[in-house]
């Protein structure tokens, strides 16, 4: 069983025990983000995400030149 599988069962059984708390994780998590969520994906997800972040480090590069 995989680590993200198991903190989706344990996110689970919080939600069930606490249905409110989700709210406030889903409101902290949108205000701060997730990086870990990046890193879960597949191979091609995870492709992607390097090429934006390579992007975006050339785009600010070229700027402020």
């Amino acid at each position: 069983m995989s680590k993200g599988d198991e903190q989706e069962k344990k996110q689970i059984e919080e939600n069930k025990k606490n249905p409110t708390g989700n709210i406030g994780d889903s409101i902290n998590r949108s205000m701060i983000g997730n990086l870990g969520a990046l890193s879960q994906g597949g191979c091609l997800t995870k492709m992607i995400t390097v090429v934006i972040i390579i992007g975006g480090i050339l785009i600010l590069s070229r700027c402020t030149n």
